[in-house]
């Protein structure tokens, strides 16, 4: 039974190639405006979305280094796992979110290049980030380690969090989805039930993707 129930993020191979991973390219051929012949409802839709989130995510930046431009990957981040959440709800898809090896591939290296870049530019506010104001001195170097411990863990927590709720909500999905049988008496129920939940997993999806980007921004910029 439980070994049914994960059997849905298997990726299908064939020939080696693991062919369900390929739906992450849907961003590409969806997102991008050049790819519609004409200015149609889709295209109006996701450019209302990028510039009500680039407003929010300039607002976000209070860095002296954030310029023009600089909200574009949180940007991306969200439309990324924002149809890769979204795509996955829907039968006969894969949900690419769902593996940590999805997740980790984003926030690591963005998470990485992010500490590196203050690090080498903005050394000194680095280090007294390490040690909060009114420390005692006996409890800086404990303050150092926890302050450490606490920047490594951020992209492993980020892409935890967003792993955990997409399988468990896909995991309810297939357990109601196996109790439903049209011959029971009490079926209108379930099928009220699954409707409903699948409803609450598209939001899920929609929050998880927010929450990701938004998350990100906020851990970058208040480095600086």
């Amino acid at each position: 039974m439980m070994s049914s129930l994960f059997s849905m993020f298997d990726p299908t191979a064939f020939l080696s190639i693991q062919f369900n991973w390929i739906i992450m390219n849907l961003t590409l051929i969806l997102i991008p405006a050049v790819y519609w012949k004409s200015y149609s409802r889709p295209t109006k839709t996701i450019m209302i979305v990028i510039n009500t989130l680039n407003k929010e995510f300039n607002s976000l930046f209070t860095s002296k280094f954030s310029i023009k431009g600089s909200s574009l990957i949180s940007i991306s981040l969200f439309m990324l796992i924002m149809v890769n959440n979204v795509t996955s709800n829907f039968p006969y898809t894969f949900c690419s979110s769902a593996h940590l090896s999805f997740s980790l591939a984003i926030a690591i290296p963005i998470w990485m290049s992010i500490i590196l870049f203050y690090w080498m530019n903005l050394t000194n506010t680095m280090l007294a980030h390490l040690v909060p104001t009114g420390t005692p001195p006996m409890l800086m170097p404990l303050m150092v380690m926890i302050e450490m411990t606490s920047n490594i863990i951020r992209p492993m927590a980020l892409a935890v969090r967003l792993t955990a709720n997409l399988i468990a909500g896909h995991l309810l999905m297939a357990l109601l989805g196996n109790t439903f049988n049209i011959n029971t008496s009490f079926w209108v129920i379930i099928l009220a039930v699954q409707t409903i939940f699948m409803l609450f997993e598209l939001m899920v999806a929609l929050i998880q993707s927010y929450v990701f980007s938004v998350l990100m921004t906020l851990y970058s910029s208040e480095i600086s």
